[in-house]
């Protein structure tokens, strides 16, 4: 039986002090180190929202070699790609029977290293984002422990998330065909309108959130 939950949240920067700062400005809190993608160029900084859920902030690397193909998360430019909230990415039991059950195009499946870890995750061809972002990644980690389980608790925890979309029964349909089980609601919007997607988080300070249409 396919089973899915929320893995991590992604924030796209055009670096990772500029990430840094927008969730500091937001959070509260500070990140702490992450690596390097090696196949993708990119690196990242890291929040745990959990013993099996986290943040990632992610850019391009400017000090490393680019892949000859769109890079992940819709990121194209480490000069001026927009800063804030981009995606989510769900965790899965079985990558390549979700994939296949999804009757929405995830990508291929592929598999990426950040130092001693591996994964397998979904990709398009072209770089893009599902749904424009509301739908999410899939993601199926190599091992028993999950990276959240290594970062510092900073006393923040993931509340849920919402995505709203005109389709929103495609991406309800995504959600169900893969098992997920978890706090995301599914909202529809008029036809015509800006999909987007909001992600709630308590913080030391109080409830907080991140709204993907709020790009710096």
């Amino acid at each position: 039986m396919l089973k899915a939950h929320i893995d991590h949240i992604v924030i796209t920067a055009s670096s990772l002090a500029a990430g840094s700062e927008y969730i500091y400005r937001t959070l509260g809190v500070p990140l702490e180190a992450g690596g390097e993608h090696p196949r993708m160029g990119t690196h990242n900084l890291l929040l745990q929202l959990g013993q099996d859920v986290y943040l990632e902030v992610i850019a391009i690397n400017p000090e490393a070699q680019q892949p000859d193909r769109p890079c992940w998360f819709a990121l194209t430019d480490h000069y001026n790609q927009p800063i804030g909230l981009a995606t989510w990415v769900a965790r899965t039991n079985n990558i390549e029977a979700a994939t296949q059950a999804s009757t929405l195009p995830l990508g291929k499946v592929e598999t990426m290293t950040r130092g001693s870890l591996t994964w397998q995750i979904t990709i398009p061809d072209d770089g893009s984002l599902v749904m424009q972002g509301t739908a999410p990644t899939l993601i199926q980690w190599s091992g028993d422990q999950h990276p959240a389980r290594r970062m510092e608790d900073m006393g923040c925890s993931l509340l849920g998330l919402e995505a709203f979309h005109p389709d929103a029964a495609s991406v309800q349909q995504l959600l169900d065909q893969i098992g997920f089980e978890g706090p995301c609601t599914i909202v529809p919007l008029e036809a015509g309108q800006t999909p987007y997607l909001v992600v709630h988080i308590q913080t030391p300070s109080g409830p907080r959130q991140l709204d993907s249409r709020v790009k710096l």
